[in-house]
């Protein structure tokens, strides 16, 4: 009989494409978030090595980290041309953009839960540090290496999943939680 696994060790098991002695997983990413500040320096790489972006209906990109909070045009010079350099890249790779005004643009890392992009099991990348935090729904408490972290609603929480750990909740009410599985770590 196999030993039990976590439910992280799981998702990440079900997207390993390759695994090598010595040699970091290879994995299957499910959503790739693109936004305007991290993305160009990749669209360059792409492009220096002649390549196309292999699934590009598996990335969104939104204009984020540059747009105004007051209504009017785009006044810093910087901004302007991230936000341009973003458009054209999508274009050019064929990467499904919600630009500015399109009702469905927003926070690079906030987007995927409200556009149901984002659901559980899935393996997720973005050149942004909160997108790990798509976090909880209801309230869960997780239990890692003894110690008991109670999670609200819109909480998040990153460990090391090599701990032990699990998932408790002794309430009344179903809760619902997403698992974000950060890729680039190392199993042993």
């Amino acid at each position: 009989m196999a030993p039990p696994t976590t439910l992280a060790q799981k998702v990440w098991d079900r997207h390993v494409v390759h695994a090598g002695a010595g040699e970091p997983d290879l994995l299957y990413i499910d959503l790739h978030l693109i936004h305007e500040v991290t993305s160009p320096q990749a669209f360059d790489g792409l492009r220096l090595a002649g390549r196309d972006v292999r699934r590009p209906e598996l990335s969104i990109a939104t204009m984020d980290h540059n747009v105004p909070t007051e209504d009017g045009p785009i006044t810093d010079p910087l901004a302007k041309a991230q936000l341009d350099a973003l458009e054209r890249n999508c274009g050019e790779f064929g990467i499904p953009l919600h630009a500015t005004g399109s009702g469905r643009e927003g926070i690079v890392h906030v987007i995927g839960p409200e556009l149901g992009l984002t659901q559980p099991g899935m393996t997720i990348v973005c050149g942004d540090s909160h997108t790990s935090t798509h976090g909880a729904f209801g309230t869960l408490a997780l239990v890692v290496d003894g110690a008991r972290h109670e999670l609200l609603e819109g909480d998040s929480v990153t460990f090391d999943a090599d701990l032990p750990h699990h998932f408790e909740n002794e309430g009344q009410e179903a809760t619902r939680f997403l698992a974000v599985i950060a890729a680039g770590l190392r199993r042993s």
